[in-house]
């Protein structure tokens, strides 16, 4: 029974990579055919990074005010005056890991979970089915802004919080260690090279072609009125921030190989 159970849960895993895989596929085809809806796709970055701005600047500048916090005192109790080379410290943990990782979580949160529930809403009032009666497909109007939109957005945010994470932990470095802001920066030039920025700018395209695919593909399999749609967003939240975390092993492995 239990053998049973264990290849059903195998099949259905299975079942939904090819899902996802197939839709990823139609999704990158119909993006590069006309016609093209710029002012959909205006509008959709404009929702998806314009007005995440705050939840992802504020919430990876205190990330950087602990990361300081917490990097610094255990710095000085290791060897006393090392806290002076926290500026890089920071940088390299908010540039390689935190920045990227974090905002495509929040994205997920926020960003997946609308596109979930406005695709998945309009499949049980049955809006899907009259656009494929207009002649439209359903992918080219709908995943494929939101697609694209993800994938510039989210590298674009990740700049963003970089700056704003390196930014906190100066605050820190300042009014909690005695370090200067001249101090905290030169000793960031000195230390920081282009490899240390292009990691995690390059997760974070993965990271948004994730949460777009992902919640599309939860959308468009809703099913069930008002419930399946609540499903539908729980789905997609949790699915793309559980793969945000997994791909980010695979992809920190990758570019490791080629001294990334």
């Amino acid at each position: 029974m239990s053998t049973n159970k264990d290849n059903s849960t195998l099949v259905l895993f299975f079942e939904s990579l090819g899902t996802h895989f197939i839709f990823f596929k139609d999704t990158v085809k119909w993006a590069f055919k006309p016609p093209f809806d710029w002012e959909n796709l205006i509008r959709q970055m404009l929702e998806i990074g314009y007005r995440s701005i705050p939840v992802t600047s504020i919430t990876l500048f205190f990330t950087g005010m602990v990361m300081a916090l917490q990097i610094g005192k255990a710095m000085d109790s290791l060897m006393s005056g090392s806290s002076i080379f926290i500026g890089a410290a920071v940088t390299i943990s908010m540039f390689r890991e935190l920045c990227p990782v974090l905002t495509g979580l929040l994205l997920a949160g926020r960003v997946g979970s609308a596109i979930a529930a406005e695709i998945g809403t309009m499949k049980v009032t049955e809006q899907i089915d009259a656009l494929r009666t207009l002649s439209a497909d359903p992918v080219q109007y709908l995943s494929v802004p939101r697609f694209l939109a993800c994938m510039v957005m989210t590298p674009a945010l990740t700049v963003i919080t970089d700056v704003v994470g390196v930014m906190g932990g100066s605050v820190v470095a300042f009014f909690s260690l005695g370090i200067t802001p001249d101090m905290y920066i030169e000793n960031i030039l000195q230390t920081i090279v282009l490899a240390d920025f292009v990691s995690g700018f390059l997760k974070s395209f993965f990271f948004g072609a994730e949460i777009a695919i992902i919640s599309c593909v939860s959308g468009f399999m809703t099913a069930g009125g008002a419930e399946g749609v609540g499903k539908a967003t729980i789905q997609a939240v949790v699915r793309s921030s559980m793969v945000i975390l997994i791909s980010d092993y695979f992809l920190t492995y990758l570019l490791q190989l080629v001294d990334l």
